[in-house]
């Protein structure tokens, strides 16, 4: 073995990051969401890094898996899963009993397993970073080499306040409320980015203001791919009359409805296409939704399933069974960015354009931001995943989160929502 490639040292570093006022079907964005910045250290002297969820949970886990890597190679990837499984028995229980609906992941129910994939992830990304600069390849080279230059993205929509209710500094975005506002939102995408498909996140408002919005959307961007994603707030009945209403503008309609049986009710009664991010996360969950034609177009994400390769892997789950492939996105960072450029610059059967929301945000840990043209990441051919650590503004931001009282380290969109209106509780599913 060469021992140029074993890890010396990992190294974790959470932070906050600035978050916009985005509504959701639970609440809103806090002013700040945690991230952790994963560092995997060889004896050759490279380091890689990777990123993944920064809440309390997920640092419960990542922290005695970071310890248990040293004297590992970093090539040995899918020898992640089991030192995770090995290691982080006492957390893994811990988090099992308190197992729940995943408010800020917005990811159906969680467990314990998703956790753990979710941490390994970070690792694999910076495993497979460390092993690409010690090769001198990319990541995506790594994965099997890339079969696109460049990777679309599509422009994520929000209903969004103008600013957070606790005076948080303001951003220069304003408020998005009604049709008007999202349609201006999305010029602005356009204009700045060169999106030309663009999708709403629902289940903030009755389903007719959401219809209306998808409507103008396809008024001011006519013939161009719209996607709504209300996860998972409506009935089946609730479902299918959106469907009916928009199902000549539809691209895809996400999770209307919660669950892979609700969602083979509502694909049974409608011939626009059903998306998911919520029902079909893990491999256990594929079997059931597939033989149900429950959805036909998965959304994928390295953060869920377990890292690059194992995305890959969907993917190829996917067109065996003439399932459509797109990509998740969630409040991530340069880092993730990157690793989702690679990988997806590796999938024959991307067939839509990737979510981001990278634009939102305005802080990276990252030297050189990314830049959309035309909508889409063109693919770095650098070593590895091709981005730089900025390591004064991570320390900036770790500061962030060591000054935080506990408020913001683990993300809660219902104890924002409660900052605004007092009586706030999370809305029971379905909510309409």
């Amino acid at each position: 073995m060469d021992t140029a490639l074993l890890i010396d040292e990992v190294r974790l570093t959470p932070i906050l990051i600035a978050d916009p006022p985005l509504l959701n079907t639970q609440g809103v964005h806090q002013p700040y969401t945690p991230r952790l910045v994963v560092e995997v250290v060889t004896r050759g002297g490279v380091t890689g890094v990777g990123e993944t969820y920064g809440d309390g949970k997920y640092l419960r886990l990542a922290r005695p898996l970071a310890e248990a890597l040293p004297g590992r190679s970093v090539s040995d990837v899918n020898g992640l899963f089991a030192l995770a499984d090995e290691v982080c028995g006492d957390a893994r229980d811990a988090d099992e009993r308190a197992a729940r609906v995943d408010a800020g992941g917005l990811r159906g129910v969680q467990t314990t397993d998703k956790l753990r994939l979710s941490v390994v992830s970070g690792f694999e990304v910076a495993c497979l970073d460390a092993l690409g600069r010690t090769l001198g390849l990319p990541v995506h080279a790594l994965l099997g080499g890339k079969v696109r230059d460049r990777v679309e993205y599509s422009a994520y929509l929000f209903y969004r306040w103008a600013g957070h209710p606790d005076g948080a500094e303001k951003d220069d975005w304003g408020a998005a409320l009604d049709p008007a506002g999202i349609v201006a939102q999305a010029r602005r995408f356009a204009r700045d980015h060169g999106f030309s498909s663009f999708k709403l996140k629902g289940g903030v408002f009755e389903p007719d203001q959401e219809i209306a919005a998808i409507r103008a959307l396809a008024e001011a961007f006519p013939g161009q791919p719209l996607r709504l994603d209300p996860n998972g707030a409506w009935s089946v009945p609730t479902s299918l009359y959106v469907a009916g209403q928009l199902a000549d503008v539809l691209e895809y309609l996400e999770d209307p409805a919660s669950g892979t049986d609700l969602m083979a009710e509502v694909s049974a009664g409608t011939s626009v296409p059903l998306a998911t991010n919520m029902c079909v996360t893990t491999v256990p969950e594929i079997a059931d939704a597939f033989a149900r034609d429950a959805v036909q177009v998965v959304l994928s994400d390295h953060h869920y399933w377990g890292g690059l390769h194992r995305t890959r892997e969907l993917a190829a789950v996917c067109r065996a069974f003439g399932v459509g492939l797109s990509m998740h996105s969630n409040t991530h960072l340069g880092i993730s960015l990157a690793a989702m450029t690679h990988v997806a610059a590796t999938v024959p059967n991307l067939d839509y354009a990737c979510d981001s929301h990278y634009p939102w945000q305005t802080e990276d840990v990252i030297t050189v931001r990314h830049t959309f043209r035309d909508g889409r990441l063109d693919v770095s051919d650098a070593p590895g995943l091709g981005v730089e650590l900025d390591r004064e503004r991570l320390a900036v931001l770790h500061r962030r989160w060591l000054a935080d009282d506990g408020t913001m380290r683990e993300r809660d969109d219902a104890a924002a929502m409660r900052k605004a209106d007092p009586g706030w509780t999370t809305p029971p599913v379905p909510r309409w």
